[in-house]
């Protein structure tokens, strides 16, 4: 059991690995979420990675990963037709809808328990007509809800943040949705965040360095 605390959690909805641990987090009512959607392509461009969908034998991976761990945790999945998939509309539709918790896992479940894409046009509807939000589709197009979405790219940069799902607590970062149990010790007071053996391991110096491909 932890103490009510509140975290930053940067994600994007194209990430499998966000979904799951959107549905943890669920599990975890003293757990307050504060919910930062993002571009993860803007993340990757930024520094300078690729994404599991963008590496083949990392890709195959993910969706098998994705099968077995929502096996483990009781839920239902259907993969949606085509991966990776284009999330402005369901990020900006976060933003629509003030990135509101249960907002948030409603449109992980659309893709992730549903298999449904933002471009399954009777499904997009019929989400929209649930999620109930005053004039939801104009306001997509939006240049505050745009702005708003770039700016909380930003911000995860200025913080260090680098992949999704990543979660922030007291500045600490959390990155994946295998750090869950990490974050749960931590959150908890587990001594060893303040242990010398932690504080050293972000000064583990480089013994060398990979050369850029040209």
């Amino acid at each position: 059991m932890i103490p009510t605390r509140r975290i930053d959690w940067y994600f994007d909805f194209i990430s499998p690995f966000a979904w799951l641990q959107a549905e943890e987090f669920a599990r975890r009512p003293a757990l307050v979420v504060a919910c930062r959607p993002v571009l993860f392509a803007g993340l990757l461009q930024h520094w300078g990675q690729l994404g599991p969908a963008e590496i083949a034998p990392k890709r195959e991976f993910t969706y098998r990963y994705t099968l077995w761990r929502a096996r483990q945790l009781g839920l239902p999945v259907r993969l949606p037709r085509a991966h990776p998939f284009n999330p402005l509309s369901l990020l900006r539709l976060a933003m629509v809808a003030q990135a509101r918790f249960e907002v948030v896992l409603r449109l992980f479940r659309f893709v992730w328990s549903e298999g449904n894409l933002p471009d399954d046009t009777s499904a997009w509807q019929a989400l929209l007509a649930e999620l109930d939000l005053p004039d939801a589709e104009r306001r997509l197009q939006g240049e505050d809800v745009k702005t708003a979405l770039r700016r909380n790219g930003e911000e995860a940069i200025a913080r260090g943040v680098f992949g999704v799902p990543t979660a922030i607590a007291d500045g600490e970062l959390f990155w994946g949705a295998d750090a869950t149990g990490m974050l749960l010790d931590y959150l908890a007071g587990d001594p060893l965040f303040e242990s010398d053996g932690m504080r050293q391991a972000g000064k583990l110096p480089v013994a060398q360095a990979r050369r850029p491909r040209h």
